[in-house]
């Protein structure tokens, strides 16, 4: 099949290898410019961009996908289909009237649930149980087309979004290759999508990452999991943002209020909405490095009923 893919992150590598692998014709590989990065704001290449320059394909970085010029070098490819994973812009419509067998997105949930730009990270903020990866036909709506395959997972109990990330990759690039297989077959009947059951998962702002320690722990557990590794989650102390890396929920303590911080040994405990504990594994204080829970205590002493800021 005669393919062009569209991508960007890490997460679309795992799909635009197995799409090389399997013996497609990829045409061009079509990936956001380089952007600065780091203190020194060198310019780094996107991972796809290295990805394909590492399997030998052709890429391009155009500054926009909607200009003439860019339109026609698409048309003058005649692709027999698209594939777009974490491109990173909306696909208009004159492209996605251009290959046959038309644009095929792999989004990381199983949709109508959690479209938008940051599936995996909301799924687990949210506490989800379950997510998995669809293949859909891109329309002009917003993760609104017609779905192909899916596959479901199970998201573990402790497992964060970029441990899950790496998971749904690897599940997106097997489901990506048997929808291209089948849709050459021509064995894939397309199922709208039941809108009444969409929810959104939109991108993410620093905000999102602000802890309210009324919230019950597990859910600021969730949380905390879920928004990594940008915006993570965060708290004031002593005037000071102090980012909440890892945590476990723990065991309640009767009588401390919402925010109330406790020290046991090398141990650190925050008291939580509804009479829950949440063990603060390792923290990150404004302007120093990540460290553990126990070396924080070792470094700053807890004074008697101090307590975390719920805003800042």
């Amino acid at each position: 099949m005669r393919l062009v893919f569209f991508g960007t992150p890490q997460f679309a590598v795992p799909s635009l290898e197995i799409a090389a692998a399997s013996g497609h014709e990829i045409l061009a590989v079509i990936t956001q410019p380089d952007r600065p990065k780091g203190r020194a704001q060198e310019l780094a290449l996107p991972p796809v961009k290295s990805a394909a320059l590492r399997l030998g394909l052709p890429v391009h970085q155009p500054a926009g996908i909607r200009t003439p010029e860019f339109l026609e070098f698409l048309r003058a490819l005649r692709p027999d289909a698209m594939a777009v994973v974490g491109y990173g812009k909306m696909i208009p419509q004159a492209i996605l009237d251009i290959p046959p067998l038309g644009i095929i997105n792999v989004h990381a949930s199983l949709l109508p649930e959690y479209r938008g730009a940051a599936p995996i990270q909301w799924a687990i903020a949210n506490g989800a149980a379950k997510t998995g990866v669809t293949t859909m036909r891109i329309d002009a709506g917003l993760d609104t087309g017609d779905i192909l395959l899916a596959a479901e997972t199970e998201i573990g109990p402790e497992e964060t979004a970029v441990e899950l990330g790496e998971r749904l990759a690897a599940m997106g690039a097997g489901l990506l290759r048997d929808t291209l297989e089948g849709l050459r077959q021509g064995r894939i009947v397309p199922m709208p999508q039941d809108s009444s059951r969409a929810t959104l998962a939109p991108i993410l702002k620093k905000e999102d990452g602000r802890i309210d320690w009324n919230w019950p722990a597990a859910r600021i557990h969730d949380r905390v999991r879920g928004l990594l590794p940008w915006p993570g989650c965060y708290t004031g102390w002593r005037g000071r943002t102090l980012q909440i890396w890892e945590t476990r929920v723990a065991e309640p303590a009767a009588g401390a209020g919402a925010g109330s911080l406790e020290a046991s040994k090398s141990r650190l405990f925050a008291a939580c909405g509804e009479g829950t504990r949440l063990e603060l594994l390792e923290v990150q204080l404004e302007g120093k490095r990540r460290m553990s829970s126990g070396s924080f205590l070792n470094g700053y002493h807890l004074e008697e009923s101090e307590t975390l800021e719920t805003n800042r």
